[in-house]
Parts: structure tokens; C-alpha cells; sequence
């Protein structure tokens, strides 16, 4: 077996993976982005693409075969993948538009065995490959361990630490309440138990949080809940502690979570098992299958209900974006003075906005790597800077900067999640950008603004954030918002606003009281600049006389000042100049108590009316 060092290149482990799957009879690999868990986000001994490709994004596959490797991105990557991985060494190949099946049908002949990692992929995955590749006669085979990681000498370990519980204090409901709702649904669906391992649900339903993956309060674990409301929770010992396992009472059996895969082969023959689509791995579901269980794909119960925040949830994270706030008008104020001076790059600008947010002993984590991103960088919508990348921000220029925090302390709880786009002086914005800013500020006005009926589902309005962009002939390529977590994950399921087109999940999900989500339309001129506002909102009722029916709208969260240099008011009717005015008071209101001198006479100035 060919085993890696640090030191060699990518061509070096490319090859060693090549030797490897030769030892094991395999024709080919795939290597996605994932864990066993199916995160956004992934700790860094599940980063096998980066390891392999030098990708940093956060979402793509590889697959690699004896004689040819290719490396799959979505629009959002195309130019950071040629900046990171080696075309002479992979395919640079574009979805939706290319297929792996496809791709493979390309490259391969037929009796061909290509494997995968039955741990990092969904069942539905490999049921549709495996049929597309019998077409052709290729085999897609389960690897029995993961061929890469055999190669891969010095990969991390997973995260030790510790697991703690989550007050209900900030929880704003038990552990017990929510496992006894779990019961309830098993009963009303015929099934004998669930098995939930994502693991903000884990999170949810038990009330405990970690830091086993960056940015993303969690730890790595699976629960399966049982059908008379107790539960057991694998996780590593390491992990477990006094406090935790008072905290999760004699109704949470904690087992090591080694242990999974064994438990679901052997305790559930003639049972019925209820799995996530999206969540559950293909290899939870072959383990039920090989020990004799019964098992459907339902939605994990705890998505719905952990999306539609209790009173408790929203107090928190009122409270948090209002820490927030402070701390990122203190940032634009520094930037303000700063940046036409020449002297900050983007990852300086970004290490001080960290800074400011540090000052809040509540501040947890950031809830995601800061975008910090100029000039042209600010066109790529999920630009991530890094020593390689980082640029200085030009003075007469607009940057970008899409950040957040995780916050819990006697305070509150939350997750937070703001965009605002900036000029940089001197001298003064082009008429271009002034007019896509402020078409995109009407848009997200539009959204803010919004009433509907309930029923409605967040695809219903998204048109209403791209209209002004479309009438000037543009749009931007990303979703419209996401759901928000509360001190969990930053994006959080089912609800979404984006095209219902394109068979985007969370589109079609009806939009209920006390879910949070994202409102940031955006516009990118590739190689000059790039624009979004985000801030969150939350839905709420809306009281409207003689209405027929339950209506709904938007409580905005996030309260940091608009650039007026970047707002032509001419374009703005006299009801988006209202709104804008009005929610410079609210920002006003809400942050003067915590700024002082200098920052609150920015505060003041800023939040003056158009």
C-alpha cells in the first residue's frame, strides 16, 4: 500500500490513489464533499476533495479512474477551481450541465467497477448512478473502507471535544417535549423509530451543542428516537461528560459511536425505521437493509419543527443581532477611515471585523467564513480569501463583506448572518453601480415589505427581489434567502426563497410564523464588482382589517446602516424612500445605546433620513 506525506504534490497523491484502487480491483473512485452526516460544512478530516484537488470550495465532487480524473462545480465555482486545481491533472467539469453518469460513460468501458464511499453519499445518489452506469455496463460498487483515506497518512483525526448541553434557558423547550413530539409523529407514521443524523438535528432534539465542525455549533454524532419518546445518542466517549449525561436523563441511552452501524444491523429485524432522504447515508440504509428492517423515507420530523423558532428562539436572536450590529458599524466606521488609505487587504478587513465582533463575550464562533471580498473578488458570490487570494482593497472601489456570529450567553442565543456592500473612497461611485445597487435594494425592500397568504412557499417570492434587476436586463445566479438556525447552523432547511425552477429543495415549503430566513438579492459584473444586502427576517402575522384568511409577512432582524453612497434616490418611490428612512431610525434606535463618540456619530450621520 503507497502511503503519503505531507510533502508530496498532487500529481504524488493522485497517483498513490491510482495504486491503491489497482490493489482493490477498482477501475475508478469518487470523492465528494461530505461526511457521514451529509453537512454543509465538514470537519477537517472529512475535507478528502481539498486534500486531493487543492479545491476549497464548498461544494463539488472529483471522480478518478486508472486513466482520467475530473472535478464537477457549479456556476458559483468556475473560476476559484481554476485557480486551485491542476487542469493538467483534472477535468474541469461544469453541473448541472455535466454529469458524473455521464462523464463516466465517457471514460469508461464496459465491466468497469467504480466505487464509492457508501458512508458519504445518500441512498437515492447511488440507486440513480447505479442504474445510469448499467446502462453501459459499468458497476458501481460500495468500497468496503474509503480507498483515499488508505493514502491519506496524516489526515486529522475528528474533533475531540467535548459535547455540552444548551440551556433551556436559550433552548426555549426540554429535550423531553420534543422527543415526546418525535413519539407522537413515529405513531401517527407506523414507525418504530427514526434515525436522525444530521447533526443540527441532533442538536435540536437533545439540546446539546459542540465545536467538532468549524462555524457550526455541533458535534459529531447520530441519535436514533424511539417510538415511546426515548432516545440513544452514539457518540465518541471522549466526548461525553457528568454534566452532559445528567443533562440528557435516564430516557438517552449514550452509546460509542463505533457502535452505530453494528446497532442498526442487528436491532431492528422485522421493524420499521423511518430515514431522511437527504440526511441518511447510503450506508444506514444498506446496515438496516442487511440486519432484516423495514425502512421509508420520511422528512427527519425535528427540520419542520427546529425551523419554526418558540418565543423563547426569537427573543435570542433579536438580542444577538443587536450585539451584532454594534459590532459591524463600528467595522464600517473603521473601514470608512481606513480603507482609502490603501493599507487594508481583505483579509486584514476581515480580521477586524472579527475583532470588533470579539469584543461581545457572548460571541461564540463566527457562523461562517467571512466574504471579504474586493473589486472583482465581490463578484464571485461565495468568494472565500485566503493567503493566495487576498488582495488589497483599491481605494474608489465597492467591497464586499458577508459575515456573521454565533451567540449564547444569559443574553441569548443566535445565529447571525448579514451582507452589506460599501464604497471605498475617494471620489465617487459610477452611475453603473449606484443603479444596480439600488435596484437590488429594491428588491430586497420588495421582500421586506411583503404580505401573502398562508400556504405561501418562499419560490411564490422570489420574483419580487429580481424584478428591477430584470427590467435592466440582469440577474444574479444564487438563491434569494435561506433559513437561519438558532445558535445552530447558518443554513438551515426546509424553507428557502430562490427560482422554483430547477428542482432547488426548500422552494416549494410553505412558509409558517417564527421561521428565520435570509433576505439578500445580489447583482455581479464578473471582473469589476459585485453587490448584495442581506439582512434577516423573520415570519410573522400580519393584522390586516376585513382580510379573508391568515395573512403573513416579515419582521426584519438585522439593523446595520445602507451606504448612501451607493443609493441613487431617483430610482426609489416615495414608499421605498419611506421604508429606507424608516429603517435607519430603527438601526438608530436599536444601536445608539451601544455605540459612543465616534462610533455613534457615524451611527447618527448614516442613519440620517434620504
Amino acid at each position: 500500500m503507497l502511503m503519503q506525506t505531507p510533502q508530496l504534490s498532487g500529481s504524488a497523491r493522485l497517483a498513490a490513489l491510482r495504486e491503491e484502487l489497482k490493489r482493490r480491483g477498482l477501475d475508478g473512485f469518487v470523492i465528494p464533499i461530505s461526511d457521514e452526516h451529509m453537512s454543509e460544512y465538514v470537519g477537517d478530516y472529512a475535507q478528502r476533495l481539498a486534500w486531493l484537488t487543492g479545491f476549497g470550495g464548498s461544494a463539488g465532487f472529483a471522480c478518478v479512474t486508472l486513466t482520467h480524473a475530473a472535478i464537477f462545480v457549479d456556476g458559483r465555482y468556475t473560476v476559484q477551481v481554476r485557480e486551485q486545481v491542476d487542469g493538467n491533472l483534472f477535468e474541469y467539469r461544469s453541473v448541472p450541465k455535466d454529469t458524473l453518469g455521464g462523464w463516466l460513460a465517457e471514460v469508461c468501458e464496459s465491466g468497469a467497477k467504480i466505487a464509492y464511499d457508501p458512508w458519504l453519499h445518500t441512498f437515492a445518489w447511488a440507486e440513480a448512478l447505479e442504474k445510469r452506469l448499467a446502462a453501459k455496463g459499468i458497476v458501481l460498487t460500495p468500497a468496503g473502507s474509503n480507498p483515499l483515506d488508505a493514502v491519506w497518512a496524516d489526515r486529522p483525526a475528528p474533533s475531540p471535544a467535548i459535547a455540552v448541553p444548551h440551556d433551556e434557558a436559550l433552548a426555549g423547550r426540554s429535550s423531553a417535549d420534543k422527543r415526546a413530539a418525535v413519539a407522537d409523529w413515529l405513531a401517527k407514521e407506523g414507525h418504530d423509530a427514526v434515525v436522525i443524523p444530521a447533526l443540527d438535528s441532533v442538536a435540536w432534539l437533545l439540546n446539546i451543542r459542540g465545536s467538532d465542525v468549524a462555524h457550526t455549533p455541533v458535534a459529531l454524532s447520530y441519535v436514533i428516537a424511539h417510538k415511546d419518546g426515548s432516545a440513544e445518542l452514539f457518540i465518541a466517549p471522549e466526548k461525553v461528560t457528568p454534566e452532559l449525561t445528567r443533562h440528557l436523563g435516564n430516557a438517552v441511552t449514550i452509546r460509542d459511536r463505533a457502535a452505530f452501524e453494528g446497532a442498526l444491523g442487528s436491532a431492528f429485524a422485522g421493524k420499521s425505521v423511518a430515514l431522511d432522504p437527504d440526511f441518511a447515508v447510503a450506508g444506514i440504509a444498506q446496515a438496516l437493509r442487511a440486519g432484516g428492517a423495514q425502512f421509508a423515507f420520511r422528512q427527519d420530523p425535528t427540520i419542520l419543527a427546529k425551523a419554526i423558532k418558540n418565543a423563547v428562539e426569537q427573543q435570542g436572536h433579536r438580542d444577538a443581532q443587536a450585539r451584532d450590529g454594534a459590532a459591524v458599524s463600528k467595522f464600517l466606521r473603521w473601514l470608512e477611515i481606513e480603507g482609502p488609505k490603501g493599507g487594508v487587504d481583505e483579509l486584514s478587513a476581515a480580521a477586524r471585523l472579527q475583532a470588533f465582533r470579539e469584543e461581545d463575550e457572548g460571541l461564540k464562533d463566527l457562523s461562517f467564513d467571512t466574504i471579504s471580498a474586493a473589486a472583482g473578488h465581490a463578484a464571485l458570490p461565495h468568494y472565500k480569501v485566503d493567503a493566495d487570494s487576498n488582495i488589497p482593497i483599491p481605494p474608489g472601489s465597492i467591497y464586499l463583506v458577508d459575515s456573521g456570529g454565533q451567540y449564547a450567553d444569559q443574553f441569548g442565543g443566535g445565529t447571525t448572518d448579514i451582507t452589506r456592500t460599501v464604497w471605498v473612497g475617494p471620489g465617487e461611485p459610477s452611475a453603473e453601480m449606484r443603479d444596480r445597487n439600488t435596484r437590488v435594494l429594491k428588491g430586497h425592500i420588495q421582500i421586506a415589505r411583503a404580505v401573502f397568504p398562508q400556504g405561501t412557499a418562499g419560490g411564490q417570492l422570489d420574483v419580487l427581489a429580481r424584478q428591477y434587476l430584470w427590467e435592466a436586463g440582469v440577474d444574479y445566479a444564487h438563491g434569494t434567502g435561506h433559513g437561519v438556525g438558532s445558535f445552530l447552523a447558518v443554513h438551515e432547511g426546509p424553507q428557502r426563497i430562490a427560482k422554483p425552477s430547477g428542482g432547488q429543495a426548500g422552494t416549494g415549503q410553505e412558509l409558517h410564523t417564527g421561521m428565520i430566513l435570509s433576505n439578500e438579492p445580489g447583482y455581479y459584473k464578473q471582473g469589476a464588482f459585485g453587490i448584495r444586502i442581506e439582512n434577516l427576517v423573520l415570519v410573522e402575522e400580519r393584522e390586516i382589517a376585513g382580510a379573508e384568511g391568515r395573512y403573513l409577512g416579515f419582521e426584519t432582524l438585522t439593523f446595520v446602516p445602507l451606504d448612501r453612497k451607493l443609493i441613487d434616490k431617483g430610482l426609489l418611490t416615495a414608499e421605498e424612500i419611506a421604508w429606507v428612512d424608516g429603517y435607519h431610525a430603527q438601526v438608530r434606535a436599536l444601536l445608539a445605546p451601544r455605540l459612543t463618540g465616534e462610533d455613534l456619530a457615524w451611527l447618527e450621520r448614516e442613519t440620517q433620513p434620504l
